[in-house]
């Protein structure tokens, strides 16, 4: 199956006789995606060791870090694990501190992000041993029997080794205008009183570090990411529903209502479980997909007066 599909892959495109540069081009662009894939398949689980030379007794007392690496822009490379052996008692005990570590003294090719250090700036999120997780605050598992998997964010596209594209997650931010909005001007410097009670409404929602390790958890995001915002977008616009200073309630409801922005979520709840914030995304987008099926009874009702 893969040698056809190779050999399709391979084989010049014409569209009905005719020449387009516009069609040729992205036929071009996805049928070197589609070569890529293949390429994946054929050396899924491919193990590279980076030092071929350490004996077995050398490694029994080493952690061993399975690291995937892949460069999309090398039409030579392939996606692949590369086996590197840490010695734990040299580094800190998080899964960051072991990737810093082997970039700087095995490996400075390797790729990644990674800022605060301290779970605040969300960049270092990618799959630690099969979960979605912040790389500087999840800790190594000590074991030195089992090798530590780690690899990029899964169901997006990588842009090199542990590092994905976040465009379209952060372009889906943008559509729910994360910020205050007013109807009423602002009387001079004075802040928006809130009260004690409607400030913690916001707790649990604006802890969050826009890192997508819960949208990049969720089977519904996975199915359609153009359409479904996900549960990181949608905590984070419940959060401004639920803000007594913004004054664009019904406007933002409205706007969520639409497609399947929201409402595409089956309640499986692995936004939740794998949030290294320890936040609840399903509870919130209950809560918001409540809203507005409120608002939507609230607009039948008015329009049949």
């Amino acid at each position: 199956m893969l040698q056809r599909l190779s050999t399709i892959i391979r084989r010049p495109m014409f569209w009905h006789g005719t020449h387009h540069h516009d069609s040729n081009d992205a036929t071009k662009r996805l049928f070197d995606t589609v070569s890529s894939t293949v390429k994946g398949i054929q050396q899924i689980n491919y193990v590279v060791e980076h030092d071929p030379k350490l004996t077995v007794e050398e490694k029994a007392k080493m952690k061993q870090f399975l690291i995937y690496r892949y460069d999309p822009a090398d039409e030579n490379d392939f996606p692949k694990y590369v086996s590197y052996y840490v010695d734990l008692k040299k580094i800190p005990p998080m899964y960051l501190d072991a990737l810093l570590y082997i970039k700087d003294n095995y490996d400075s090719s390797l790729s990644l992000r990674r800022s605060c250090r301290e779970g605040i700036c969300g960049s270092c999120s990618m799959n630690c041993n099969g979960l979605h997780k912040l790389a500087c605050i999840h800790a190594i598992d000590t074991d030195l029997t089992q090798p530590a998997y780690i690899t990029p964010l899964g169901h997006m596209f990588v842009v090199k080794d542990l590092v994905v594209d976040m465009t379209n997650f952060y372009t889906q931010y943008k559509t729910i205008d994360p910020y205050l909005k007013r109807k009423t001007p602002k009387e001079g410097n004075k802040e928006y009183i809130q009260s004690v009670e409607d400030r913690k409404l916001l707790d649990g929602l604006y802890e969050c570090v826009l890192c997508a390790c819960c949208s990049t958890s969720c089977p519904s995001y996975w199915w359609h990411p153009d359409r479904y915002l996900g549960p990181a977008v949608l905590m984070q616009a419940y959060r401004w529903i639920v803000d007594s200073r913004d004054e664009y309630t019904d406007e933002r409801l409205e706007k969520l209502a639409e497609d399947v922005k929201v409402e595409d979520c089956q309640n499986i709840g692995m936004c939740s479980f794998t949030c290294p914030k320890g936040l609840d995304p399903q509870r919130s987008m209950n809560h918001l997909m409540k809203l507005i099926e409120e608002y939507k009874e609230r607009k039948i009702a008015s329009a049949t007066l």
